[in-house]
């Protein structure tokens, strides 16, 4: 993959010192186009079933043998990427179109955006993917902590859950995932961005090499993660609260309960080292399948106005 970064890097000549680097074709400079919406939601959507599938691999060489068997590692998988895709897709959609907005409103046409309003952005777009595909999120959080009888499928889960639990269920903890979202798809954003805006004012490449590109991504999910984890961990525990025992009536309630029975470290940090290693590789290539299924397809849509 690092060549078909490199093979056609679009090398642009060296900056002048202090000159802005002008966006991408799919940036905020354009004005709205249904072809460049499009583009993002099929490179968003595959940039998240690659990383996701990535990840999967990755705990399989760790957790060689399980209660129940190797398959039971992909048990919630589907449901999993039913959420991850769309997820993945909006938010990168949103992402590009928040950008565009706030170029204009800001006066940043053809630049980079300012670092609140790139931050911004971010956080817009992650609030955006998580308020429409929360439900599918309180789905595979059941399906991961269940046994596998009590729920035969995705839509099972649905029906049981609306019809024991009400509906209102399908958005419980949404509170502390949107007050988790908010830093973590804002910093991760921030920090992408801002390692290729810097990257291209020190090297004159306005395209980085895909292992740059990687290295970038997983930059941004380490800062992103570490500054969201305690909210992520509250939001797991009120998802699954209906079939773990506890009664979790609020975030702080949530979180005071976490801290007196397992102490802040073990209880709101729990499992934070190893998703510092499973969780930059996967936003890492999230964020490099995107920018190089972005360069692909505004190939192959040139390669079809050239052939006109």
């Amino acid at each position: 993959m690092d060549q078909v970064g490199m093979g056609n890097a679009e090398h642009q000549g060296a900056l002048a010192k202090g000159e802005v680097l002008p966006r991408p074709a799919s940036s905020q400079s354009e004005g709205f186009k249904p072809r460049s919406v499009l583009n993002s939601l099929l490179s968003g959507a595959f940039a998240g079933a690659v990383a996701k599938t990535a990840v999967e691999a990755y705990k399989l060489i760790y957790r060689t043998y399980l209660k129940d068997g190797f398959l039971s590692l992909w048990r919630g998988n589907s449901a999993t990427m039913v959420r991850v895709i769309p997820y993945a897709a909006i938010q990168f959609c949103t992402h590009e179109q928040y950008k565009r907005i706030l170029g204009q409103y800001y006066g940043f046409q053809g630049k980079a955006l300012p670092p609140v309003p790139r931050l911004l952005a971010g956080s817009l777009a992650g609030t955006t993917a998580a308020l429409i595909t929360y439900p599918l999120d309180m789905v595979r959080a059941r399906m991961a902590v269940t046994p596998k009888e009590m729920y035969s499928n995705i839509l099972h889960v649905f029906v049981r859950i609306s019809r024991e639990e009400g509906l209102q269920t399908l958005y419980r903890g949404f509170t502390p995932t949107i007050l988790g979202v908010v830093p973590y798809a804002g910093l991760s954003f921030f920090t992408y961005e801002t390692l290729k805006k810097l990257h291209a004012e020190h090297t004159g490449r306005s395209h980085p090499y895909s292992y740059e590109r990687l290295a970038f991504g997983a930059c941004a999910g380490l800062i992103g993660q570490s500054a969201s984890y305690p909210l992520d961990v509250v939001r797991r525990r009120m998802q699954t609260a209906g079939v773990t025992g506890h009664t979790y009536g609020s975030i702080l309630g949530t979180m005071r309960e976490i801290v007196m029975e397992e102490g802040v470290i073990r209880g709101l940090y729990k499992g934070l080292s190893m998703n510092w290693v499973k969780g930059p590789i996967a936003v890492g290539i999230s964020f490099m399948t995107f920018d190089l299924m972005q360069i692909l397809l505004r190939k192959l849509q040139q390669l079809g106005y050239n052939a006109r």
